[in-house]
C-alpha cells in the first residue's frame, strides 16, 4: 500500500469499486510532487484493473488544499514550475482517460488544484459542509490550470467569478452550478457515495467504458463529427454480449442476466 495514497478494493462493500484516499491529512492532502506521482500511479493501476468504479477521497479534515505551496516556494525557477504544472496536468488527464467513472468524495475544503481535482472527476458527491474555491488569485497567482476543467463544468461567468475573486462557494452553490452531482449530510456522505458507485458498478463495464471515452471526445469536437463518433461507438457497443443480452431481456420482459 502506498503511504500517500491508500488503496481499498471492493470499497463501501461494493464489488468492483476501488477507493483511492489522499493521505496527507496534516497538510490537508496538498499535492506535493510525491503525492502527484503516487496518485498518478494509483490511478493508472486502477484504470488497468478490472475495477468498475473508482472513488477519490481525502483523509482527515479536508479533501485537498491544492498544490504544496511550501514545496513550490522552495525552488522558484520557471523550468521547475513548468514541469510541476505539466506533471499535475498529466495526472489530471489520467482521470479522464481511464475507462472507469471516477467519483470525487468531497468533504472539508477543495481549493485551487483540489477544486481542479473535483472538476476533473467524472462525478462528485459532496458533504453539506464542503467548500470550494480557486483561490490562487488571493496570492497573486491566477488558477490557470484549474480554470480548464472548472470552465468545462460550470457556466463561463460562474467560473470566471470564482477565478477572479478567489471566494469560496458552499456545497449547495456547487450543486447549483454543476460542480458536484449530489450533496449529503456529513453522516450520510459515505452512503451517498456507495449508492452512486453501486448503481454504476451494476452496469456492463464495456458499455460504461465506451461511453465515457466517447463522452469526452465528442465534447471537444464539432457537432457533425460528434454524431459520427457517437454513431460508431453505439454500433460497436450494440455488438457486445452484454448489450445483446440486455436488449433481449427487455424484449422478453425479464431482468438481464449479466455477470
Amino acid at each position: 500500500m502506498n503511504e500517500l495514497v491508500q488503496i481499498e478494493r471492493d470499497a463501501y462493500g461494493v464489488k468492483g469499486v476501488v477507493s483511492l484516499t489522499l493521505n496527507r491529512p496534516d497538510a490537508f492532502n496538498a499535492l506535493s510532487e510525491a503525492m502527484l506521482e503516487a496518485l498518478e500511479t494509483a490511478l493508472k493501476e486502477a484504470g488497468g484493473s478490472d475495477a468498475r468504479v473508482v472513488v477519490l477521497a481525502g483523509a482527515g479534515r479536508a479533501f485537498c488544499a491544492g498544490h504544496d505551496l511550501k514545496e513550490m516556494r522552495a525552488e522558484p525557477a520557471r523550468e521547475y514550475y513548468r514541469e510541476l504544472f505539466a506533471r499535475c496536468s498529466r495526472m489530471m488527464l489520467t482521470i479522464q482517460r481511464m475507462p472507469q467513472p471516477v467519483i470525487a468524495r468531497v468533504h472539508g475544503i477543495a481549493t485551487a488544484a483540489g477544486c481542479q481535482l473535483v472538476a476533473m472527476c467524472d462525478l462528485a458527491v459532496a458533504s453539506s459542509d464542503a467548500r470550494f474555491a480557486v483561490s490562487g488569485v488571493n496570492l497573486g497567482l491566477f488558477c490557470a490550470t484549474p480554470s480548464v476543467p472548472l470552465s468545462r463544468n460550470v457556466s463561463r461567468k460562474a467560473a470566471f467569478e470564482m477565478l477572479v475573486t478567489g471566494e469560496f462557494i458552499d456545497a449547495h452553490k456547487a450543486i447549483e452550478r454543476g460542480l458536484v452531482n449530489r450533496v449529503a449530510s456529513p453522516g450520510e456522505l459515505d452512503d451517498a457515495v456507495r449508492k452512486l458507485a453501486a448503481t454504476i458498478a451494476a452496469k456492463p463495464r464495456e458499455a460504461v467504458a465506451a461511453g465515457k471515452g466517447l463522452f469526452y471526445r465528442q465534447l471537444e469536437t464539432g457537432i457533425e463529427q460528434a454524431y459520427a463518433m457517437a454513431s460508431e461507438t453505439m454500433a460497436c457497443n450494440m455488438m457486445e454480449d452484454a448489450t445483446l443480452e440486455g436488449t433481449q431481456a427487455f424484449i422478453e420482459k425479464r431482468p438481464p442476466r449479466w455477470e
